[in-house]
């Protein structure tokens, strides 16, 4: 063989196989790990609908949403039946709880897969706490006989908010369109929620994040600020946000659903 044709046959070969080994490198070492599915639990008062900004948001991400109906039975029924909605929902996870849905993913916290935890304008409660301890232990908070109406019936008590004070306890920087369509179709919670003592606290080991809108008049923002310092998250304060911050300021709320979904 010509001795320049010999030297091109074999550069082009071991062009090939350095080819060949960069590929199989490639499809050996590529192996992106699966997004976590994304459970987003609503609060008092609210449904899963409360969610809806977010949840775009995160699906065109690329990510699983799964919003399920909190029940608002109770601490301890609410948090049972979540635990079956998880059991159902396969890999990681990482559990968003807005208001009263922050004592909820407490409880499920220590469930198998749990990724990591946001805490959404939220109780951030710890084993033998009260939710009406908690927010009172910080002025701020506008939930009250003078904003809410009690529903009785057989076997039980529910709590609902009056449309007027829904509009300014809950979403004061949303237009007034928007307060009374949410003021009317607020689901009511029992309101025995408030004095039912939390079983659990989250694990201490367990990643946590939090965002604090400054202008919460559902939750004292200082009540929310202590509370997640005390847990150890990562807090984000969104300045000006109303309680139902993932309403009026999805952004912020969503990014750091993403970060803690990327926690190593």
């Amino acid at each position: 063989m010509n001795p320049l044709r010999r030297i091109l046959v074999i550069a082009a070969s071991a062009a090939l196989l350095a080819t060949g080994a960069t590929a199989a490198t490639a499809t050996t070492d590529t192996h992106p790990t699966p997004k976590p599915t994304i459970v987003l639990v609503h609060g008092a008062f609210a449904d899963g609908s409360s969610w809806n900004e977010v949840t775009k948001k995160l699906q065109r991400d690329g990510y699983q949403v799964v919003v399920p109906a909190n029940p608002l039975r109770g601490v301890a029924s609410d948090t049972s039946y979540l635990t079956g909605v998880l059991a159902g929902i396969p890999g990681p996870k990482v559990l968003v709880g807005h208001s009263y849905g922050g004592a909820i993913i407490t409880q499920l916290a220590s469930t198998p897969d749990i990724k990591a935890l946001v805490y959404v304008g939220a109780f951030v409660p710890q084993a033998g706490e009260t939710l009406g301890e908690l927010n009172a232990k910080y002025p701020g908070s506008e939930i009250g006989p003078d904003t809410t109406n009690l529903i009785t019936y057989p076997g039980g008590a529910d709590l609902v908010m009056r449309p007027e004070a829904f509009r300014t306890v809950f979403a004061d920087d949303l237009p007034r369109r928007e307060q009374s369509l949410l003021g009317a179709s607020q689901r009511p919670v029992a309101a025995s929620v408030f004095t039912e003592k939390i079983a659990k606290s989250a694990p201490a080991a367990l990643p946590k994040y939090a965002i604090v809108p400054t202008r919460d008049r559902a939750i004292a923002p200082a009540g929310e600020l202590w509370m997640a310092q005390r847990a150890g998250a990562k807090i984000v304060k969104v300045e000006g946000a109303s309680h139902l911050v993932m309403i009026s300021e999805p952004t912020p709320v969503t990014k750091l659903i993403e970060k803690a979904a990327t926690t190593r």
